[in-house]
């Protein structure tokens, strides 16, 4: 997978894109990702990205030109188009389906928002998929354009250590996961459920499914009634 991110602030980015699970993906040669400066795409003394919106109002707007130019460098020579997303506000809401489909795709090219958005014509003209990871609203979309990587880069084959870790992670069946335990077997006088104790693998996998489906309840009742509605599964 090649992921490109365009934005303002790469030095923002890089620490993070060289750590832990994404760092050691991207060493591996499991995904490539590459930052790119839309002031390298500028054409005035300033390197100017936004200007003020037509019709009046507050902040400033991104410029069609160094989107535009940042992107067609980025695909040029590309055999097929890549998926453009939009790291905004007003995008679908980022969950785990959305994070599998996108994961599927060989090519990504985020565009990392400032100032009071995008002109509209980046999205027209770019045919961009608008994705939120949230209903607040961010200084910039490079923390976004991060969280979509992180979900993203450790659904590929490789990523983690344990292929079954990703399944077994909240929202992966449309649940939150079940409690984990480890040593000591005793805490301060928490002790760790006799049956995680058993050995007794149908008991403990029963027991799981069962917390699982108490923690969404208590907590996200919400993916119950998604179930649901999609499958007609009683939790």
């Amino acid at each position: 997978m090649r992921v490109d991110v365009l934005t303002l602030f790469p030095e923002a980015c890089q620490p993070f894109l060289e750590s832990s699970i994404i760092g050691r993906a991207v060493r591996s040669g499991l995904v490539e990702i590459s930052l790119t400066n839309y002031r390298d795409f500028t054409h005035d003394v300033h390197r100017s990205v936004d200007d003020r919106p037509f019709g009046g109002g507050q902040g400033m707007v991104m410029m069609c030109g160094p989107a535009f130019d940042a992107v067609e460098h980025v695909t040029q020579g590309c055999e097929t188009p890549p998926t453009m997303i939009l790291l905004t506000p007003q995008g679908e809401r980022l969950n785990q389906r959305l994070v599998e489909e996108l994961a599927e795709s060989r090519h990504l090219v985020l565009l990392c928002g400032h100032y009071e958005g995008f002109d509209e014509r980046i999205r027209i003209g770019l045919k961009a998929r608008e994705v939120s990871i949230g209903d607040y609203v961010l200084s910039g979309g490079e923390s976004a354009a991060m969280v979509l990587i992180d979900a993203i880069v450790r659904l590929q084959p490789g990523a983690l250590g344990d292929e079954k870790s990703a399944a077994d992670d909240s929202f992966s069946h449309g649940l939150l996961e079940h409690p984990q335990y480890t040593r000591p077997r005793s805490f301060r006088g928490m002790d760790v459920p006799e049956v995680l104790l058993s050995g007794h693998h149908a008991q403990i996998e029963a027991w799981k499914r069962e917390q699982s489906l108490k923690r969404t309840a208590e907590r996200r009742p919400d993916l119950l009634s998604d179930r649901e509605s999609e499958s007609g599964e009683q939790a």
